[in-house]
């Protein structure tokens, strides 16, 4: 199996199986397109036409390079074309039945030593290759899509995969100048194993009415940094491929995460598959097309929506970083703001903190040195808390911990005037808890600021039962006020962000514990793979061991939902005292500054 793979067979010629024919015919190898389709033959050289003439427009390639990538690739409607090829790549409908029909039919005519590779991202490649008369030549070989685009290629060995196999596609992947990451045979491998439980859990989340569509995706783009949002991102995947990939997943895990939500089962049934089907959980403008139409539950412009309060002062109770990023972004919105510490020396230098954010700001050019001195000017240091007395708005913004939080809100109670608004930013107690301990709980509602707040776009707006309308109104005109995107959820565990992030860092933090993957691999499958801007491991050493261990006991504590417990290695190393960055070392060691 030592073969140079200088042919290589795609077969199946649809989106992905194009992209991979595409990939290979570009660096250089002899591409053999199998499609029982005559139209979907001519469509993918339409589409190989199209993508080299572009490059050629952007004078990435000459037209010289462009006709012979052009020539290099031929398409045929008979397997019997498979026959010299030292690879071959099926990309076919996601069924064990055409699949494995397909490696039956390779047997007869492909040479011993070739490579059959299947590019499920679902199904048994053990039970494919137990099908094959040669099963030791039997791997995985996943792309991602669009895979011209896409630079992880995860290659997947089952237990009757030769090694010799599995290093020759290996070497092809670096050769196409992929990343290819290996993995064992399990449904999902690593990166859609962790991608399709956090896809699922947010269908769940959508499906209980819990958040719209629209915040539910902001939430996850703007508080996350992904690309694309789940449930649009479930529309371009296509709904019955995601419940089709859940329900392998379930079948060999049993975990409930990966129980398909039924409203996956619902839209599929209906035929209401994602784009391709012109509508899924958005309406696009044509079958296949991108851009979403408004449809029934769009939100409406909210007429006759109450009228927030008027809101001119704001109080930030807390010295610490997020308290000054909450502070700092007030003031830049043209807001007094009093920032109150438990001492004067401790709210100077919350200050100072802010003023040196400030100039760092003025240095890069996006702020001038008149609108820093504005926004120092606007802001109030105080030891005390008595000097929110005639603020609008009191945000609270001290440590995680729902005694100290219950505490300050009884003091905010008796300080602030009446018909003051009242904030927690805490991103998993519960609001009611602290709106409870005043007079006034329809004044209390959760403002939840991203880290750095001055940076960061999103802020989770939590309403209890008990908050008033135009309490909910008022924070959602200072967001806006303050160039923040508001989502719009309720009082439960994780709200959106959280609920969906920590199951999915937890999830990948098993799979380490069970020997399935390394820490890089997994890191490199979800950047290259998922388009995350960090890897689980390296976000879960930035956010603190600690910190993603209470979150993790608060989401199993209100779920109650076995897949919910934390992994015991996270309790581990928090045990440990290793809890990240912060320590010097965490899922990695740092060097101590």
């Amino acid at each position: 199996m030592d073969t140079p793979l200088t042919t290589i067979a795609v077969v199946g010629l649809g989106t992905m199986g194009t992209g991979i024919a595409e990939v290979l015919a570009r660096a250089g190898r002899e591409v053999v397109g199998i499609d029982i389709s005559e139209a979907a033959a001519r469509q993918a050289v339409a589409s190989l036409e199209a993508s080299t003439a572009r490059s050629v427009a952007r004078e990435r390639i000459t037209e010289q390079e462009r006709r012979d990538i052009l020539a290099r690739f031929r398409t045929f409607s008979d397997l019997q074309a498979a026959a010299d090829a030292e690879l071959v790549i099926e990309v076919v409908p996601e069924t064990y039945e055409i699949k494995q029909q397909v490696f039956r039919e390779l047997d007869a005519v492909v040479s011993p030593a070739a490579i059959l590779a299947t590019g499920t991202n679902a199904l048994s490649v053990t039970r494919l290759a137990a099908e094959s008369q040669r099963p030791e030549r039997v791997l995985g070989l996943h792309f991602f899509n669009p895979a011209p685009a896409m630079k992880l290629v995860e290659v997947v060995s089952s237990v009757l995969t030769a090694p010799p196999a599995v290093e020759s596609v290996t070497r092809l992947a670096r050769e196409l100048g992929k990343e290819p990451v290996a993995v064992g045979d399990r449904p999902g491998f690593v990166a859609d194993g962790l991608l399709f439980g956090y896809l699922n859990q947010a269908a769940a989340m959508y499906e209980a009415n819990y958040a719209s569509r629209e915040d539910i995706d902001a939430a996850m783009k703007l508080g996350c940094g992904l690309p694309m949002g789940p449930l649009a991102l479930l529309d371009l995947i296509g709904i019955d491929t995601a419940r089709t990939v859940l329900e392998a997943m379930y079948t060999a895990s049993h975990d409930r995460l990966h129980a398909p939500a039924p409203v996956l089962g619902q839209l599929s049934e209906a035929g209401l598959t994602g784009r391709k089907a012109g509508r899924g959980f958005y309406t696009y403008d044509a079958p296949g097309g991108q851009t979403v139409v408004p449809d029934a539950l769009t939100p409406a412009e909210s007429a006759g929506a109450a009228t927030g309060r008027r809101v001119s002062s704001v109080g930030v109770a807390g010295s610490g970083t997020m308290a000054s990023g909450i502070a700092e972004v007030f003031a830049k919105a043209g807001y007094a703001v009093v920032l109150a510490a438990r001492s004067q020396e401790k709210a100077d230098t919350a200050k100072a903190r802010i003023a040196k954010s400030l100039g760092r700001s003025v240095a890069k050019g996006r702020l001038t040195e008149e609108a820093r001195d504005e926004t120092l000017a606007r802001i109030t240091p105080a030891g005390s808390l008595d000097s929110f007395a005639d603020v609008d708005l009191a945000v609270e913004a001290v440590a995680e911990d729902l005694e100290v939080k219950r505490q300050l809100f009884q003091t905010l109670d008796k300080v602030c005037k009446p018909g003051a608004v009242l904030a927690t930013t805490t991103s998993s107690l519960p609001v009611v808890a602290v709106a409870r301990v005043t007079s006034r709980p329809e004044d209390v509602i959760g403002m939840h600021f991203f880290n750095p707040a001055p940076a960061m776009k999103l802020v989770e707006v939590v309403r209890t039962v008990l908050t008033a309308d135009d309490v909910h109104a008022t924070v959602r005109e200072v967001c806006v006020k303050v160039r923040k995107h508001p989502v719009d959820c309720g009082d439960r565990a994780g709200f959106i962000v959280n609920a969906l992030l920590f199951p999915y860092l937890n999830n990948a933090i098993k799979m380490v514990e069970e020997h399935y993957a390394t820490l890089d691999d997994i890191d490199a499958a979800m950047k290259l793979g998922g388009g995350y801007p960090m890897g689980p491991f390296e976000l879960l050493d930035v956010v603190g061991l600690d910190v993603s261990l209470a979150i993790e006991k608060v989401l199993h504590s209100e779920f109650r939902d076995p897949g919910l417990a934390p992994a015991p290695l996270l309790e581990h190393l928090v045990a440990a005292g290793c809890l990240g960055r912060k320590t010097g070392r965490g899922f990695r060691e740092y060097a101590r500054r």
